[in-house]
């Protein structure tokens, strides 16, 4: 059972093969082109994807040993994501499975964070929790079975990702900033400033009130002292980091604490942050958790992840047909 998966919902270009569940290759193209604009642009981001697609399959089959010939199904990313460059993915998936005359596989790029976690060992018994945390989305999954999911908790308004861009944009950080705030951080006290902890009901989340805070903080202290920030920036990098990663936890704490599941994971491009990381591990040995942090190259978005949800599918023969189309929006 060989599967080709393509990834293109934001601004890397990836491509996968997997043979029996085992990952055989994973390519990575990120597009550099956004840290010009100090973050990405759509348009931009298709026409990388149009420019780099073909290249990272071709690479992808290669690093495999394997012949086109060889594919039995070939895996997209439906979304959610930019339009533009699901299209880009979408569109090359169903000519080359049309072309092979092969079958196609739909796969949501939330649920292939989640499983992730699948890709090596060890992976997280069922049920479990998963803290899905990225650019996009901030998201408490309870994981019932590979393909059997349900949110129990996301944000309202901004996801943490952003919370972490825009917060290095006003320290005139370049773009991505999140992981820039992560280095400063391990160099500064997580404790120095402080900032509110928002009270929002149930198991969900928001960021743009912490993120309001962090402006007026920032100005009210450059006014006073126009060398604030640099004279200072490990600390508010530090102190930032730990409140956001605080309020992650704190939600996290709850869903286990309420659903009885001692089985906890995170996943997603924020779940890279070392201060999540270390933070999450200190609180699952305080609290007698099994913790599942996948390894940093399955942290972003890559077509590894894509593939995985695709060998499940594949062996519950849930494909889907040339009419199918990108979703920015996709509900589990």
């Amino acid at each position: 059972m060989i599967i080709l998966a393509i990834e293109s919902s934001c601004d890397e270009t990836s491509a996968a093969v997997i043979s029996n569940g085992k990952i055989r290759s994973n390519v990575v193209a990120t597009q550099l082109i956004h840290q010009t604009y100090g973050g990405v642009v759509p348009e931009l981001a298709s026409r990388a994807h149009q420019q780099l697609v073909l290249p990272v399959v071709d690479k992808a089959i290669q690093d495999a040993k394997i012949a086109k010939k060889d594919l039995q199904a070939i895996a997209f990313t439906k979304g959610p994501g930019l339009l533009g460059a699901l299209l880009v993915g979408t569109s090359f998936a169903k000519s080359m499975a049309l072309g092979l005359d092969i079958p196609l596989i739909e796969v949501n790029h939330m649920q292939a964070h989640v499983l992730a976690h699948f890709i090596d060992a060890p992976a997280p018994a069922f049920p479990f929790i998963c803290l899905t945390v990225s650019g996009g989305h901030t998201q408490l999954v309870l994981v019932r079975d590979y393909l059997d999911m349900e949110i129990i908790g996301q944000t309202l308004d901004d996801a943490v990702g952003e919370a972490f861009d825009k917060t290095a944009k006003l320290l005139d950080l370049p773009y991505p900033g999140g992981p820039l705030i992560d280095r400063y951080a391990r160099e500064g006290n997580p404790l120095a400033f402080d900032f509110p902890i928002p009270d929002v009901p149930r198991l969900d989340f928001s960021f743009s009130g912490i993120k309001t805070s962090i402006l007026y903080f920032l100005q009210k202290q450059t006014r006073q002292n126009p060398a604030f920030i640099q004279e200072n920036l490990p600390d508010i990098c530090a102190s930032i980091q730990h409140t956001l990663v605080k309020i992650l936890l704190k939600k996290l704490k709850k869903a286990a604490s309420e659903t009885g599941i001692r089985e906890i994971a995170i996943a997603g491009g924020v779940s890279a942050n070392a201060g999540l990381r270390n933070s999450l591990t200190e609180l699952g040995k305080q609290l007698n958790w099994n913790v599942y942090i996948p390894a940093f190259e399955y942290c972003t978005d890559n077509a590894a992840m894509i593939a995985i949800v695709a060998h499940f599918k594949f062996l519950q023969q849930d494909f889907t047909d040339q009419t199918v189309s990108p979703m920015a929006r996709m509900e589990w």
